[in-house]
């Protein structure tokens, strides 16, 4: 564990060197061979079959998340979500994957750069509102909220900056890697702050699926010559929706920790004492400093 303030240095340090890294390297172009998928094979008259509809699953993960948030009340869910508050960045992470299902399909019926916009741009708001999510939970909950804003419009302008250069004939992904990279390190580093709650290292697995899904995208040729069964790429829309669905698991199956010691909550978020003694007066005085 660090401390958060520790933590707030580290994340403005790698924000800063992978900034300047981008910055120093040459653009980055679009590659040729991008969007030449293995799997072109049509099926119930929908081309790409294989690639269109294993974005279901993005939908699916989104719309269950978004449900269980509108639904979210009571003591029960409580335990879940300290301050209800904390609800609202991930109202904007389930309604991200409801979007990247419906754009990544999109997408994957006529692939072209054009297209390829409505597909990252979903994934962009899904990964922005995830970070505001994280600091509202772990450092704070007024900074995550104020940031939310921010951070989806870096999300969703790295995408724009991206398509704005292509139509330009210089293609540059320079902005739209930096803030993809950045994303990955910034869950790596938040498992080391403090929690509020259980299940906190669920960010590690969400991380790893992402990975796998970068992997398994750079994979989609050879994975699809095993046996012409499935692509690297399918493949990829299901560990990166595997990756959406494990953030409701984890806010499914998650328990507030409320043990207070010398009067400070154990928790990552800036909750006072006296907001925590309101919510349960007798638990805040059993565990008072003693004078």
């Amino acid at each position: 564990m660090i401390l958060k303030r520790a933590a707030n240095w580290m994340l403005a340090l790698v924000a800063v060197v992978v900034a300047a890294i981008a910055l120093l390297l040459p653009p980055i172009p679009q590659p040729q061979w991008y969007q030449m998928f293995a799997d072109h094979r049509r099926f119930l008259g929908i081309p790409n079959f294989s690639n269109v509809v294993s974005n279901v699953p993005f939908a699916a993960a989104g719309l269950w998340g978004l449900l269980f948030l509108l639904r979210a009340n009571g003591r029960q869910e409580r335990r879940r979500f300290f301050d209800q508050r904390e609800r609202w960045p991930y109202l904007i992470v389930f309604v991200g994957l409801i979007l990247t299902g419906f754009g990544s399909s999109y997408y994957h019926l006529q692939p072209s750069n054009a297209r390829l916009v409505w597909d990252r741009i979903p994934m962009a708001i899904v990964f922005m509102a995830l970070l505001a999510a994280i600091v509202a939970e772990r450092i704070s909950l007024r900074a995550g909220l104020w940031l939310m804003p921010l951070f989806l419009l870096i999300g969703v302008g790295s995408v724009l900056q991206w398509r704005v250069s292509d139509l330009r004939g210089v293609s540059d992904l320079r902005f739209y890697a930096a803030v993809q990279l950045y994303s990955v390190m910034f869950l790596l580093i938040a498992l080391l702050l403090p929690s509020p709650y259980t299940r906190r290292r669920d960010l590690a697995i969400v991380a790893g699926l992402y990975v796998l899904a970068k992997a398994l995208e750079a994979l989609d040729r050879p994975i699809f010559e095993l046996g012409h069964i499935v692509s690297g790429h399918t493949l990829k829309h299901l560990a990166a929706a595997g990756a959406g669905y494990w953030i409701l698991r984890m806010l499914l199956r998650r328990r507030l920790i409320d043990a207070i010691h010398g009067g400070q909550p154990r928790t990552g978020a800036e909750v006072q004492p006296r907001e925590f003694a309101g919510r349960n007066p007798e638990r805040h005085r059993r565990f008072a400093p003693r004078r």
